[in-house]
Parts: structure tokens; sequence; C-alpha cells
């Protein structure tokens, strides 16, 4: 069984190409988020998958940053809509931080893919048309515009006018690109009509001009070598930009278009991934909230085409219990439930690992390190301790003290520490969240509950119990004294943290200072 990726690899390996480029691009359009920034995992993960079968294959990734600005992206102020219609490469910065509102954009983007250790070779769009890259492709495509007409109006209702070129100046007087219409040329020089009332000529080798994006796609493909490429599905639908460039890239430039990896959109708590409406997620915010092994899985669990839904509140910490328990599979500290499912889930996590680890690593339960940090904060000696009377790291670490933990084994402690408060501090919704109280809250109880809960104190006071035991013993003390288990556990609650619900309360108290849970059960203040 191969993982997709895999099978992909081995595609490309039955054609007698030197050196596999795999290509990827990003509009600068905003924020680059998970949505827009997959066709670089997946480019990564197909290059890491040729190199490890001694293939010669990199990385390659465009910024279209020469594209127009067609919607103000979140959080730019309104005034920025003077400059709809301009070119990315030149808006600037909207902050004043960067050389301009490309860089504010992509800076952030390429700083978070080197936690991925993801290594490409970055172009910028706008670059390749000033320093002369395309102009050889410009001159074909002006000199050849009636068969590229012809090829743009088979999947086309409305045919293209019969002066329309296949290039788009930036005007003189507005200096926006998408309300030019380039109608003429002669040389090296282009003659177009702005909707702004302006005509005007531009010098092709000048780079104040771009081709028109199917055309720019297939260029790119030749220019660049381009033997594979992710893209979003609505490049792959019928007649679209794939289909369209393809053709352009074999009757016009004489290049064969690379193989083709289509993936459906990501959403984002039921919601498509809007810059302009701020609906959307960054590669850096999920390094917030988890390893960068997390988002490879996210990305790689399933099918490019397969629909993924991301929401980093609540279904976070069911999408994270399946990670660790992949990620644990791997490494051999438990069992799947078939040898089908561990040969699956190895090659997902082979897929989306960054590194061997030397030795077993250590994230613990990322739903139990979010009720232990609340607990004990980034006290590191007591969470361990907590981790251990919960029987919440793997049985190789029973023996081990925290000062005999590897480094590594140390620092992903610490990063898992810092993940969940991050997450509690900007994702968790409030039921999740809670204090424990240091003196008694005021509490209504009745005789049932107060005998329930000294009887429990004296559970934990006399026997030395695991949460699985603690659990057992607490339903056989709620039907001792009648009572329903809502009625017991929210005794439980309310007297810790003085609210009626709380994390696993077996586990809850054995995570708390012994005498201090005996105390408060036993409601003394």
């Amino acid at each position: 069984m191969k993982h997709w990726v895999e099978r992909i690899a081995d595609e490309l390996k039955k054609k007698d190409i030197e050196e596999h480029v795999i290509a990827s691009g990003t509009s600068i359009s905003g924020a680059i988020h998970i949505g827009n920034s997959c066709d670089v995992f997946i480019a990564n993960a197909i290059t890491r998958s040729l190199l490890e079968d001694d293939m010669k294959a990199k990385t390659i990734w465009v910024a279209d940053d020469h594209d127009p600005l067609r919607k103000v992206p979140y959080p730019l102020p309104e005034s920025f809509e003077r400059y709809l219609g301009v070119p990315y490469s030149m808006i600037p910065c909207p902050e004043g931080c960067c050389e301009g509102f490309v860089e504010h954009f992509q800076r952030p983007f390429l700083e978070s893919l080197k936690k991925f250790k993801i290594k490409l070779e970055a172009y910028s769009g706008a670059q390749m048309y000033k320093d002369g890259s395309y102009n050889k492709y410009i001159r074909i495509s002006l000199e050849r515009a009636d068969d590229i007409r012809r090829i743009f109006n088979k999947y086309r209702e409305n045919p293209l006018p019969d002066d329309w070129l296949p290039y788009n100046p930036i005007c003189d007087k507005c200096g926006r690109i998408n309300t030019t219409y380039a109608n003429d040329f002669q040389g090296d020089t282009v003659y177009y009509k702005c909707k702004c009332g302006f005509n005007g000529e531009t010098d092709i080798k000048m780079g104040n001009g771009k081709l028109t994006w199917r055309v720019e796609w297939a260029a790119r493909w030749k220019m660049l070598n381009v033997t594979c490429e992710p893209f979003g599905k609505d490049h792959a639908a019928s007649g679209g930009s794939y289909d369209v460039s393809s053709e352009i890239s074999r009757e016009i430039f004489d290049y064969p278009p690379p193989y083709p990896v289509p993936y459906e959109w990501i959403t984002f708590k039921g919601e498509a991934m809007s810059k302009s409406k701020g609906i959307f997620f960054t590669p850096g915010q999920w390094l917030e909230i988890g390893p960068p092994e997390s988002l490879n899985y996210f990305i790689f669990r399933s099918k490019p085409m397969k629909h993924k839904d991301f929401n980093p509140e609540m279904p976070f910490l069911d999408f994270m219990d399946q990670f660790d328990r992949t990620e644990r599979i791997y490494y051999g500290m438990e069992s799947a439930t078939s040898k089908k499912e561990e040969e699956k889930l190895k090659r997902i996590y082979k897929t989306s690992m960054i590194q061997e680890f030397e030795d077993l690593p250590l994230r613990p339960s990322y739903r139990f390190m979010v009720v232990a940090y609340q607990i004990a904060g980034e006290n590191l000696q007591r969470i361990y301790k907590i981790l251990k009377k919960n029987s919440q790291l793997p049985p190789e670490f029973d023996d081990k003290n925290l000062n005999d933990l590897k480094n590594f084994q140390r620092e992903q402690l610490i990063e898992r520490i810092e993940h969940v408060k991050n997450w509690l501090g900007k994702y968790a919704p409030e039921m999740v969240k809670f204090q424990v109280q240091e003196k008694l809250p005021p509490v209504e109880l009745s005789k049932e509950q107060k005998m329930f809960l000294s009887e429990v104190a004296d559970i934990i006071e006399e026997r030395k119990l695991t949460a699985t035991e603690l659990h057992d013993e607490i339903y056989k003390t709620l039907r001792k004294h009648n009572l329903k288990p809502r009625e017991g556990f929210q005794a439980i609650y309310k007297v810790l943290i003085g609210k009626k619900m709380g994390p696993r309360a077996a586990s809850f108290l054995l995570s708390l200072d012994k005498e201090f849970v005996i105390k408060r059960l036993k409601l003394e203040k």
C-alpha cells in the first residue's frame, strides 16, 4: 500500500527526465493561508519522495506578485481601495514595516516554511518580467496571437475580438493592469487603451505589463522546466486554466504540460477561506497551536481531492487526538486495530514527517495537557509529575524523571505546553476553561452529594488508584448514594472550580495536590 504522494512520484519516475521540477505558486493578494499554500506542501512532499528514491528533483515557488489587487484584504483599511487594479508589486506596505505590500504578506509565510523544513527556489513574477525572463515568451505570444485567440475561443461562449492580444500593460496614467486592453504591437512596443481614458504604449522589456494568466502559466512551465504542479480544483475544471494552458504549452511553446495534481479547497469552520473577509488560517497561526508535522498530517491524511475543513476550536482537540495516535503507532508506542490500519497510518505519518527522531518522541495527549496546563501552568516539573500520575506517558518513560529526558524530548514537552497555552488563550471555548479555586466557593449541595464527596475523599486518602480505577470507584459511590452521575460530578466541579462542568473527574482529581483534594471534598475551608 503506497501513499498517494508516493504514487505520484512513481508516475513521474516513468518519464525520461533528468531532473524533476515540482512547481508551486501563490497569489500575494493578502495573508497566505493553509488553503492557498497547499501547493507548496504537496510539491515539497512529492520532491522528497523522489529524492528518497535517488531521483534528481527540486521544488520551486513562484510569487504571483505582478497580478492586480482585486479585493482589499483583511485587515487593511478601506483607503486601500485606491489600489484596486494595481499590481501587488507596486502597492506600498500597509504598515510601513516592509519594502512593500508583497513583502508584508510574503515574508511571514516564507519564515514559517523554515519550521516545516521546506526547501525551495523562490521566484518573483514581477522580477521575472523586469529582468527579461518573459521577453522571449511575450514576443512569441504576440506573434502568434491569432493562434492563442483561437485556442481561447474554443473554450469561450463569447469569442475574443480580432484585435485582442495576450498581454496586459500597466497603464502609465492610472497604474492599473486590469483595465487596459492591448490591441496592437510593433516589435517590442505594445499599444493599449485603458478604461481610465488613456491611450498609451509600452516596451515589453521594461516589465510594465504581463502575459494574460493562462498564457503566462504555459510560458512559466517551459521557462522553469516544470514537470509536475499541484493546483486548486478551480484550475482543473473542464475547460479551465489547466486545459487551456496545456494546449497553449504544446502548440505555442512546444512544451509538454506538467503532471497535474489538483486538490480540493480547505474550508475554515465550514466557510470558504476569504482574505478580504478575514476568514482564513495561516501556517504561522497553526505553528502557534500545533507542531509542523500536524499540519502536514492534516493535508496528507486524505487524498488531495477530498474535502477538508479546519476548525481551531473544539474539533482541533479531536484532530490532535488522531495525530497523536498516528505518531504513537508509527513509533510502536501504541497498537493499531489491524495490520491494514497500521500500514496506512504509518504511510501517512511518514509522508507528514519532517525528521526522524533519534528516540521516542514525547508529545503527551494534547487533550490531557489542556487540563494539566490549567492546573500547573508552565511548571514543567509539576506537569511531568501529573503526566506520570495519570499514566499519560508511554511505558518507556515510567522509570524516567524529567532530568532523564533527551534534549529533543524536553523541547517537545515544552513546545506542547506552549501550544496548549496558545490554544486556550485564542481558540478554546469557555466550557473547557477552568481555574482551581483557592478557597471553597459558596455552593449548595444536598445531603447525598456531601456524603458522596466525603466518601470519594476517603477513597483517595486510603488507596492508591489509577485514573481508571478511581473512575470506577466514583460510579460505585454514586450508586451507593442513589445519585445520578450528573449530580455527583457537578458536586465535584462546584467545590473545586466553581462550575457545573469540568475535565474528566478521575484524572482531574489525581492531577491535583492530594491533601488539597481531600480537604476540599470534605468541604473544609
